[in-house]
């Protein structure tokens, strides 16, 4: 099958590969010069709260990867990003990937093609997937490859869900804010940790589609539990809005593109109340909300140019002080 890919990339541009040998099942498709190139980086994470892409966001990424080899990895879809991409700026080749089964994630075609890449972005879809069929696989550490040698990448909606050290799984489906702040112990709060070790991302969990799908309160619930279970002295949260994006360098200073806004989240004291079937209650969360023309620093976790403001939950309910008391 191997030797058959290569022999159809050599003549093939814009291809689209469907590979099975039994279980071990992959779509690739190719957008440009099937060769590998090597081109000079420079490390940058892009963050992405699903919804209408930002155009300003994967021009950075494609600037960033040096005009080289930009791989698309996906657990479902198809070729959407290919022709978007190279449309943005000068690439060597978008190659994207749909990789379903752990027999996939250790096909030695798709290691090889994400090793060479020079700009890594994770598409949307269910963040479950990622977990359960990449999470223990060669194809993880590979990508972990890319992140230790400063390879820019990104993600979007399922795709940012995953770049923490903390994971809001989606195993058990999703979790709805009213029904987390109900009972912090339901079954569908699933926690994970450490799918990939971004040093910036240390001690966040992210969250996407933030503002439209009212995923505040579900977020504050992930950052008790984090607290409760003793996971950590304080939770950190980085949410984005829709058709929005966070462009991180390497040093944490944050630029903020799209139409929305980025919310900064910091909690440093445990919950009062978060046990099983009870209401959470947790106090003192600090919040920076940042659009377009502010300023946010990872490292320090301060802002400039953008709103600040205090959330509370007592009994399930989530307060501010912002004026007329809006959570967002």
């Amino acid at each position: 099958m191997h030797r058959l890919l290569g022999i159809l990339m050599s003549f093939s541009v814009g291809l689209c590969v469907t590979a099975q040998t039994g279980p071990a099942s992959y779509q690739f498709f190719l957008g440009g010069n099937p060769a590998d190139v090597k081109t000079r980086t420079t490390p940058g994470l892009v963050l992405l709260g699903g919804g209408k892409d930002v155009d300003a966001a994967f021009r950075w990424l494609v600037q960033r990867s040096g005009g080289g080899d930009v791989v698309i990895l996906r657990a479902s879809g198809a070729d959407g990003y290919n022709n978007y991409i190279r449309g943005l700026g000068t690439v060597d080749s978008v190659e994207s990937f749909v990789v379903k089964t752990p027999e996939a994630a250790r096909d030695p075609f798709v290691l090889d093609k994400i090793r060479g890449a020079e700009a890594l972005f994770i598409a949307g879809g269910d963040q479950w997937n990622y977990v359960r069929v990449w999470g223990a696989s060669p194809m993880r550490e590979v990508i972990q490859g890319l992140i230790d040698r400063g390879v820019p990448m990104g993600g979007t909606s399922a795709g940012l869900a995953v770049l923490g050290q903390f994971v809001f799984t989606a195993e058990k489906d999703t979790v709805t804010s009213a029904q987390a702040l109900r009972n912090p112990y339901d079954e569908r709060v699933t926690v994970g940790t450490d799918f990939l070790r971004i040093p910036i991302l240390r001690s966040v969990i992210t969250d996407t589609h933030f503002a439209a799908r009212d995923r505040l309160g579900r977020l504050l619930t992930f950052m008790a539990r984090i607290l409760e279970d003793g996971r950590g002295t304080e939770a950190r949260a980085i949410a984005v809005d829709e058709r929005t994006a966070a462009l991180v360098e390497p040093e944490g200073t944050v630029q903020v593109e799209g139409e929305g806004s980025v919310y900064f989240l910091r909690a440093a004291a445990r919950p009062e109340v978060c046990k099983p079937g009870q209401p959470l209650t947790l106090r003192r969360v600090a919040v920076c909300r940042v659009k377009r023309g502010a300023a946010f620093n990872l490292k320090k976790w301060a802002g400039h140019g953008g709103t600040e403001y205090g959330l509370s939950v007592e009994s399930g309910v989530i307060r501010s002080t912002q004026p007329e008391g809006s959570i967002y």
